[in-house]
Order: structure tokens, then C-alpha cells, then sequence
């Protein structure tokens, strides 16, 4: 083999490593399990906001096999629902609880899936909207409380009303990524008392809509009984609004600073989505359910 073909080879197994560097990577908890028990997924009815009026969003809840209705079962908020729920894809949230709560990793967990509200125009369908909701930067972006009212005023008592679920606000987790990120981050900063845990994924730390404030606020703030996973990569977005990648690293440097139980994943590369998120998904569950 000459230099020529030595180069062309080498700049093809650097180009192929870089390639998947920045890849999903299915772990074994994304397949189902022989002998593991299946949890169930059920579609709910459009759900028409009181407190986000005239929007209209698809929601969806997962109940486990081994759930028991006297109300003792965790919960976990997933934002932009659609993207979690399916088989396939980077993060099979069904599939992964139902290994993870076989193996004992995690409690017996509902998952409550739940869309961006949208303001429906003429000829519009729900199902084409999805990433294009056009509430979602407003409910997710916006600090305060008013969407965590809508979780725990309008969602969790309609869920309640089939599977009762626990009170106690450390078996409550939010998870979420990029604008849903920050979204879960806000909804247990603004009510610990509700939700303790939180899984924030390329999470929206920037001026959007006022978020590049947290890590001041966390600093000069008494520390809250929270939990905080946060992943980001080195790839993520630079724009006007912010720099992802070091919103996050500051969002991190301020909860070690308050002693929060923190644990932040960041890798190199990648980009603006859930390649690496959703393959290190099976290991954070386990690191925001631990005992």
C-alpha cells in the first residue's frame, strides 16, 4: 500500500470515528427485554388549556406493569411528548422504564407525555404541528409559574382521575430537552414542593426568554431540595440568543457552587439534538432514581 492509499484510508477511518462520535448509541435498555414486562401506552383526548387559553395540544401516559392505584407510584413529565414515546427513535421512554423498573433501577414510574399547545388555525391538524406548536417557546422559554400551574392544576388531577399517583414531590421527576430543558428546570425551581427531580437535556439556559438569568438566581437564591441531570455537547447552538454549550456549563458551575445534587454529562461534539441525550438516557434515569 503507497502514502496516497495510506492517507485515503486514514482520512476515511477519521471521517467514519468522527461520524459516529456523533451518533446515537443504542444501549440495552433501549430493546425490549425477554421477560420483562410491558407497560402500557395510552393516547388521551386533546386536552383544551384553561390556563394556556385557546391552545389545544396531544398528550399521552404510560402506566407500568407493575403500577398499583393506591396512590404510591412515581411520576415523570416529559415536554415535547410525541418525541419520547415511540419504539424507535433516541429515547424509547416506554422500553427503557420498563427495563429499568424490572431491574429495580427505578420505581414503578407513569410517564405523562405532553405537547407544546397550539392555537389552532382553520384546516389545522395536531398530529402535523408537533416541533411547530406555536405556544411552545411561550410556555416553555417563560420563567415563573404559570406552567407549572398548568401541570399541577389541569394534567396531574385529569391523570389522577384513572391512575392515582404519589404526593410526595421526590417521586415527581420533569424531563426535557433544548426549550423543554429549561422548561422542567423552571417547574421545580418555581415549586419544589411538587417536583424534586429533573432531567434537562441541550437545555435553552439563554436569553429566549429571559432563562440566561438562572445561574445568578441560583447562586443568590437558598438552595432547594432538588436533583439536576444536565447533558449538553460542545456542538450545541451559538446564535444571538446564546452560547448552549456554555449556558449549560454555567447552569452546572452555579448548582455545584449552591452544593446542589448535580451531575452534569457533556460531550464533544455532536450538535442541536438527541444523539447523545438519548444514549446516555438509560444511565441518567438511574442516576436521578437513585436511592
Amino acid at each position: 500500500m503507497n502514502n496516497t492509499m495510506r492517507i485515503a484510508f486514514l482520512l476515511i477511518a477519521l471521517a467514519f470515528q468522527s461520524f459516529a462520535a456523533d451518533s446515537f448509541v443504542e444501549a440495552p435498555e433501549h430493546r425490549e427485554q425477554p421477560g420483562v414486562p410491558k407497560g402500557a401506552l395510552t393516547k388521551m383526548e386533546p386536552w383544551k388549556s384553561t390556563i394556556f387559553e385557546g391552545t389545544t395540544r396531544d398528550w399521552w401516559v404510560y402506566v407500568p406493569a407493575q403500577y398499583k392505584p393506591d396512590g404510591t407510584a412515581a411520576v415523570m413529565v416529559f415536554q415535547d411528548g410525541h418525541d419520547y414515546t415511540g419504539p424507535k427513535g433516541n429515547w424509547r421512554v416506554p422500553t427503557v422504564f420498563d427495563n429499568l423498573i424490572a431491574k429495580g433501577d427505578m420505581p414503578p414510574c407513569v410517564a405523562i407525555f405532553i405537547n407544546p399547545g397550539h392555537k389552532l388555525k382553520d384546516g389545522e391538524d395536531l398530529a402535523t404541528v408537533k416541533w411547530k406548536a406555536n405556544n411552545r417557546s411561550f410556555e416553555y422559554d417563560s420563567l415563573g409559574d404559570r406552567y407549572a400551574r398548568f401541570l399541577i392544576e389541569e394534567i396531574l388531577p385529569e391523570v389522577e382521575k384513572k391512575w392515582p399517583l404519589s404526593k410526595d414531590p421526590e417521586k415527581r421527576a420533569i424531563c426535557g430537552a433544548s426549550s423543554g430543558g429549561i422548561c422542567s428546570f423552571t417547574v421545580a425551581w418555581e415549586r419544589p414542593d411538587q417536583f424534586r427531580k429533573v432531567l434537562s437535556t441541550i437545555g435553552s439556559f439563554v436569553n429566549l426568554r429571559g432563562g440566561d438569568a438562572y445561574p445568578s438566581l441560583i447562586r443568590k437564591t437558598e438552595r432547594k431540595p432538588l436533583r439536576v441531570f444536565l447533558q449538553d455537547t460542545s456542538g450545541d447552538l451559538d446564535n444571538p440568543f446564546g452560547n448552549w454549550p456554555l449556558a449549560n456549563q454555567q447552569m452546572n458551575a452555579a448548582l455545584k457552587y449552591m452544593k446542589y445534587d448535580v451531575r452534569f454529562d457533556y460531550a464533544e461534539g455532536y450538535g442541536h439534538n438527541s444523539n447523545h441525550g438519548g444514549s446516555i438516557f438509560p444511565e441518567a434515569l438511574r442516576w436521578l432514581w437513585r436511592k
